[in-house]
């Protein structure tokens, strides 16, 4: 029977700052034995790919493209299985929207592989086969009628079949047959564990090619034998790993399955095990294919401390990205007060997993379940999946920029940003009607380009024991926000829209007076909420509250929020933040029956497309179809932004940040890590995107720890977001203690001059955002988009970024620091303009630039129109003289 333990450790207040790190695990390889294969074959992959066999070396597959023979966008490792499967218990240690996922006792792991069948089919045939009912006989049938009656080659896919064996010993004996020129190998003993698998491996697009790994159910009855004492486990697969941890592997698939819950609870931790009774399938499977000790890998989402993940495991789960992820001495501190609270390097908002390699190579799976990229090991990749089949896709392009184009036509891009919002500054900030009217009055009188005002207290606030927090019940608070409909109006007039904040989170409102509806109760009484094990709604400890979650796969919930939404925007809001959606609880139950494992990879997504959905729906009602309105035009569009995704979140969210860095210099959660989190989630699909100017959390825990935002990290992160693709504030979880744009006369002419730089490159901006809508190519890009060749760019992380083709940043990110060593690219036919001083620079050189403050080292390409423009409108500003 295998079980998932989740460990809450939600209201542990003293723990092990020296947290473990996920993704430890062995590295599973075994034996490729193979079954009657010629020496050489060639098959073709629909009409433009072919799939190459050679038994050098013990045996491998090769995919390429038919242009393009020798060029290898996939091989496997000669000699070595490259599909293994594992049955394991699975442990979730989980503590207010953090997880740590690892394996208990590991069952069985049948690591070696035979090939007994090549051919090719007919993939429609494929998806109609029932793997636990026939066997590779049928598709070789099938195939070659195809053959003869000379079929569509768009419609053939190859299939490959054979068994993957638990074995402790084997009679091996290698044979080269001269006549037949093919190598065979004697069976595995009779009494080893195996099962039959199959992989489809067909054409998508001119682009892509797609692969399916399915596999049957074990020779023998596992719950007859692994049953009995829990110690009885497979041990054999660790010895020969000895010293190394075992990895989680979790459930399987978006299907309902009975579940027996076991709860043991403490003061300070609750222990909830979830009893599979169907012990008849693999619940892990790893793919494993050849890689290169020069290749670099970059993707995986949002990361926020590497670029470059080669050497690395990579777990892909959406969670709290952490306090300090490693910067000291914050994350001893957060971990020590709150489990795992302070992150580590893996953790992030907004994971996916899809690489680029150096070598223009890239990949990515479909689906939601946990898996992890193992790229500990110089000549390979070991992709570990929950469940027992995994699909994904391979794909063709020359270069980065091709790579990301391909992979954002299938998962989605977003749609382009409405003009308001990429104008001026968005202005984040609190305090109500009459604070809000104040600070308007300042930035007037400093003439700053607004586009809006954020206003994320519009609920309403209240104290508790960490501070001041808001009220989660989606309506406006008129004892602070008096006179709101006419606020709207005022700033209207003046171009400039509202802004607000909801979440997929609702706060029982018992002590709250003056409201007009209590959400969590409708929601309650409709049932869409996250229900626990008892039927009732799954209060889920968020900070200093407890909070019941929307139920997104219940079919009325989105109707419901939509009418939240908008009555919000009937008010004149314009646009919001949609925050969090990271914390879905693993042992929640939800409406559509789904495995929670893998539906919490999912729900962001599901929380963006209900956001999506209803910004279009209203669209389409507020303005006629092919018309715009007279007075407001395309002025009136609604916008929202979040930070929480998955995979396909770019098909519906239309506008990124980056969660809540901390206020620092840091490199893993403070500025650094924001040009880090900007780039990656750019190569990843995430191309609009941006972060809160200042960094968001502070922390004061005298005399030892001490994180608030001065007013020079204010500056320089000013001058940084001024070239992203929205340049918007937050004051922070703690405003009182930091540096604000409105602190005083200093910071609001700072602020003022940063808005004009970012308005004086607008007319690119728009042309930019076009462009991620059309092709998924980010604002802000990595070096290596449009340098592959030069590798002294490979291992750049933050230290400088292109915004499209035509401008380089070099931004300051150190603390005192008035000058950066800025590198000018290998590959570029046109010299660097340094904006300030008209200095030229050559490509493939290095400089030490003078960036003091107010002053952000950038440089445009000599002659570019695009430079020109930005040069022209800067000295229109009054910035460049």
């Amino acid at each position: 029977m295998a079980t998932l333990k989740i460990t809450k450790k939600h209201h542990k207040h003293l723990n092990n700052p020296f947290t473990s790190s996920p993704g430890s695990g062995p590295h599973v390889q075994g034996k490729l034995l193979i079954k009657s294969l010629a020496s050489h074959e060639i098959y073709d992959v629909g009409a433009d790919f072919q799939l190459n066999w050679s038994s050098k070396d013990g045996g491998f597959f090769s995919l390429s493209y038919k242009s393009q023979p020798t060029r290898h966008l996939w091989s496997t490792i000669p000699g070595q299985a490259f599909v293994s499967a594992a049955v394991a218990e699975t442990e979730v240690e989980e503590s207010r929207g953090s997880f740590l996922v690892k394996d208990g006792d590991v069952h069985l792991v049948c690591n070696h592989q035979t090939i007994d069948y090549v051919g090719v089919v007919r993939k429609d045939e494929f998806f109609k086969f029932n793997p636990n009912e026939d066997d590779h006989r049928f598709f070789a049938t099938n195939a070659k009628t195809e053959e003869q009656s000379g079929g569509d080659q768009s419609s053939s896919a190859v299939m490959i079949t054979g068994k993957i064996i638990n074995s402790r010993k084997k009679n091996k004996k290698k044979v080269e047959n001269p006549k037949r020129n093919f190598y065979s190998e004697d069976k595995v003993e009779e009494s080893s564990v195996s099962a039959r698998y199959w992989i489809l491996i067909d054409q998508k697009n001119s682009n892509q090619i797609g692969f399916q790994v399915k596999l049957g159910k074990p020779n023998v009855e596992l719950q007859k034998r692994f049953s009995g004492s829990s110690n009885k486990v497979y041990k054999g697969f660790f010895r020969r790993m000895s010293g190394i941890r075992r990895r989680w592997v979790g459930r399987h698939g978006l299907v309902s399955r009975k579940r027996v819950s076991v709860t043991v609870s403490s003061s300070e931790e609750e222990n909830v095990i979830l009893k599979d009774e169907r012990l008849t399938k693999f619940n892990r499977i790893w793919l494993t294919h050849a890689s290169e000790k020069s290749e670099r890998f970059f993707g995986f989402g949002e990361q926020f401390s590497h670029m470059d993940f080669k050497g690395k495991k990579v777990p892909i789960f959406v969670q709290e990205q952490g306090i300090g992820r490693g910067d000291q001495p914050i994350t001893f501190a957060a971990n020590l007060v709150s489990y795992r609270a302070g992150g580590d390097w893996s953790t992030t908002y907004a994971p996916s997993p899809f690489y680029i390699t150096s070598k223009m190579r890239s990949l990515y799976l479909e689906g939601y379940n946990y898996s992890i990229f193992d790229l500990t090991k110089d000549d390979r990749v070991q992709i570990q999946v929950h469940g027992d089949t995994v699909q994904g896709r391979i794909l063709h392009g020359s270069s980065p920029t091709e790579l990301i184009e391909r992979f954002t036509e299938t998962i989605g891009r977003p749609p382009e940003l409405p003009e308001w919002i990429i104008s001026g500054a968005v202005v984040g900030m609190q305090g109500g009607t009459d604070t809000v009217r104040s600070v308007w009055k300042e930035l007037q009188s400093h003439d700053v380009p607004i586009s809006a005002f954020w206003l994320q207290d519009w609920v309403g606030q209240r104290e508790t024991v960490i501070g001041s927090q808001l009220w989660w019940n989606w309506e406006v608070d008129p004892s602070r926000y008096m006179g709101w409909q006419q606020l709207i109006k005022d700033l209207k007039t003046e171009n400039v829209k509202v802004m607000t904040y909801c979440n997929p989170c609702l706060a029982p409102m018992d002590s709250k007076p003056d409201i007009k509806r209590n959400l969590y109760e409708d929601a309650k009484k409709l049932e869409i909420l996250v229900k626990d094990k008892h039927g009732e709604p799954y209060m889920v400890p968020n900070t200093a509250f407890d909070v019941g979650m929307l139920d997104l796969t219940h079919p009325s919930t989105a109707s419901w929020f939509k009418q939240i939404l908008r009555d919000m925007v009937n008010d004149g809001v314009r646009g919001w933040m949609a925050d969090f959606g990271e914390g879905l609880p693993v042992d929640a139950y939800l409406y559509s029956g789904e495995d929670p494992v893998a539906a919490h990879n999912r729900y962001p997504e599901l929380w963006a497309k209900i956001n999506r959905e209803f910004v279009e729906e209203w669209q389409n009602t507020h303005v006629s179809k092919g018309q715009k309105d007279e007075e407001e035009g395309d002025d009136d569009t609604l916008v929202f932004f979040m930070r929480a995704g998955f995979r396909n979140s770019p098909r519906w969210a239309m506008l990124f940040w980056e969660g809540d860095q901390m206020v620092s210099w840091q490199a893993n959660d403070g500025i650094k890590s924001s040009v880090t989190g900007l780039l990656s989630g750019g190569i990843s699909g995430y191309a609009l995107n941006h972060s809160d100017i200042g960094g968001y959390c502070s922390v004061n825990l005298p005399p030892f720890i001490k994180y608030q935002r001065t007013e020079e990290l204010l500056f320089r992160w000013m001058e940084l977001n001024a070239f992203t693709t929205v340049f918007r504030t937050h004051e922070g979880n703690k405003p009182s203690g930091n540096h604000q744009f409105y602190t005083n006369h200093k910071t609001l002419s700072h602020f003022g001059r940063l808005a004009k730089i970012y308005e004086a490159w607008k007319f690119y901006r728009i042309q930019l955002v076009k462009e991620a809508s059309q092709k998924g190519l980010p604002v802000c890009r990595h070096l290596f988009l449009h340098y592959p060749e030069d590798e002294h760019v490979h291992g750049f992380k933050y230290e400088e970024f292109l915004v499209g083709t035509e401008i380089l940043v070099v931004p300051v990110l150190d603390k005192g620091k008035r000058n950066v060593k800025a590198y000018f690219p290998v590959g570029e036919s046109s010299s660097w303009k340094h904006i300030w001083t008209g200095n030229l620079y050559s490509r493939g050189t290095e400089a030490w630039v003078e960036a003091p403050l107010g002053h952000p080292a950038v440089f445009v390409k000599e002659g570019s129109l695009v430079g020109e423009t930005f040069l022209k409108n800067l000295q229109q500003h009054n910035i460049l003289l």
